[in-house]
């Protein structure tokens, strides 16, 4: 099997004829029969069409025959099955590509499979019925975070270098942080997620990917990145490649840095000490680096950011439906699921609006703190990754695992409330021997900033060697 760190290097591969598209495949295909057994992270296998794709004539571009995964939400993929976690949309086949899905190919990726997500994307944690939970390849008795977990465990299992993923309130983030990779949310309408769709729950979510180097993360939004004909807005151009931006010097930047989650909940002592130590490195590498928070209100952040998930929650039920020809019922779509579009259902259009508004000045408040620092720094996560079951629900309470979301992850929403970019780097393990991320925001459309400073911390201390025992 071929042993190469990153997708830029697999592509050198074949640039250099070391390898050819068939093998790297292979080798990928190899690796999900071994390995997918006991991680559960691919639930949809596409071996036939990929050895297809790497016998014909594949686009000249960056990943030319790069092995890549497709999560099993948002990336329609002809003629393949896009359930969204859901037992709701088993049956359902998309007859075209996302507009995302045809950049990946003409970048010269090889899809070889779909990865588990939770139902809908609508938890951290990836454990759906239809599939079942996948496992952490650094304890498997351990949640992947969500809701790009299956991509996030194959990545770190080293079955592909990286593989697509989006984030509504961290769903690109979370996983990075609990599988130990490299993670960046792209400012909002970096990426279109057109022709069927031109924004989502007020433009929460947003598309990229999860990747073990940061020099593919770059190359991956350089070639995806974009809008489309028709797209509601869009985010300013980059100046120049992000693949440059990895090359070059950060400079010495202005860093804040926070250990208080903005809604009051408790952050473990070891979320607490990955930013620390964090803080300490980027000091060390010549950056002012001081503790300072930002001003705003948990209460509202919480309250209003409900407003447009739970109506997301609702129109995506109402509108798979309407797509799939079926009808969302207590025996197609879990108890969570429902929970959330009852409640979106219940809020008035005022209501909505409302809501609309006070995000909008949390992200202005926020905005006006960034004009003091270049980036932010807090952990990824309140907690380290939690057992599988977390966030099962008692019987008669269907939103508790929305209320244990709430404690895990109240740091990365903020990002999709104000739009910015933001990325999890894996410079911190625990004592169990479990990744903990540290949180990098970005102001907004800058991500060249952060890809500036990830490079310079990549290489102060690398991570991509760092294997998980079941690579061992």
């Amino acid at each position: 099997m071929t042993d190469v760190n990153d997708a830029t290097a697999l592509a050198e591969l074949v640039r250099e004829r070391n390898a050819t598209p068939l093998e790297l495949v292979d080798d990928a295909v190899a690796r999900i029969e071994r390995l997918n057994p006991e991680l559960n992270a691919v639930i949809c296998p596409m071996f036939d069409q990929a050895r297809e794709a790497a016998h014909g004539e594949l686009p000249d571009g960056p990943f030319k025959g790069v092995p890549y995964l497709l999560k099993d939400i948002l990336a329609a993929c002809k003629d393949v099955p896009l359930t969204s976690g859901s037992r709701m949309l088993k049956d359902f086949v998309p007859d075209h590509d996302s507009e995302l899905v045809a950049r990946l190919r003409r970048a010269g990726f090889i899809f070889v499979g779909k990865t588990n997500a939770p139902e809908f994307g609508f938890l951290p944690t990836t454990e759906p019925l239809l599939y079942g939970p996948t496992h952490n390849p650094w304890d498997t008795a351990y949640t992947v975070g969500g809701s790009s977990g299956g991509s996030s465990a194959a990545v770190a299992a080293r079955i592909v270098p990286a593989a697509h993923a989006n984030d509504g309130g961290g769903s690109i983030r979370i996983p990075a942080s609990c599988c130990g990779l490299f993670g960046l949310k792209p400012t909002r309408g970096r990426i279109t997620l057109g022709p069927d769709l031109g924004d989502i729950m007020n433009g929460l979510v947003v598309e990229h990917a999860v990747t073990l180097s940061v020099r593919d993360s770059a190359a991956i939004l350089d070639a995806t990145q974009g809008p489309m004909p028709g797209d509601p807005y869009f985010a300013p151009p980059p100046a120049r490649p992000y693949v440059e931006e990895v090359k070059a010097p950060p400079g010495k930047l202005r860093i804040a840095f926070s250990v208080r989650a903005p809604t009051g909940v408790d952050v473990h002592a070891d979320c607490i000490a990955a930013v620390k130590d964090a803080a300490k490195l980027c000091e060390e590498l010549g950056h002012h680096v001081e503790e300072k928070d930002p001003p705003i209100a948990g209460d509202m952040l919480s309250q209003a950011f409900m407003v447009p998930w739970t109506a997301g929650a609702a129109a995506t039920l109402d509108g798979m439906g309407m797509l799939s020809g079926t009808t969302a019922t207590p025996d197609n779509v879990e108890p969570l699921s429902m929970a959330l579009a009852e409640m979106g259902r219940g809020h008035s259009a005022s209501a909505y609006l409302v809501a609309v508004s006070l995000l909008q000045r949390i992200a202005r408040e926020v905005a006006r703190f960034m004009e003091q620092y270049d980036v932010w720094l807090t952990p990824t996560l309140a907690e380290p990754p939690l057992p599988l079951g977390s966030f099962d629900a008692p019987e008669g309470n269907p939103i508790a695992p929305l209320m244990r979301a709430a404690a895990f992850a109240p740091f990365t929403p903020i990002q999709n409330v104000t739009g910015q970019p933001a990325m999890n780097v894996p410079l911190f393990w625990n004592n169990a021997g479990l990744p903990i991320g540290a949180h990098f925001i970005g102001r907004y459309g800058d991500e060249a900033s952060l890809f500036r400073l990830a490079a310079q911390l990549e290489k102060a201390r690398p991570w991509i060697d760092r294997k998980p025992p079941l690579c061992a």
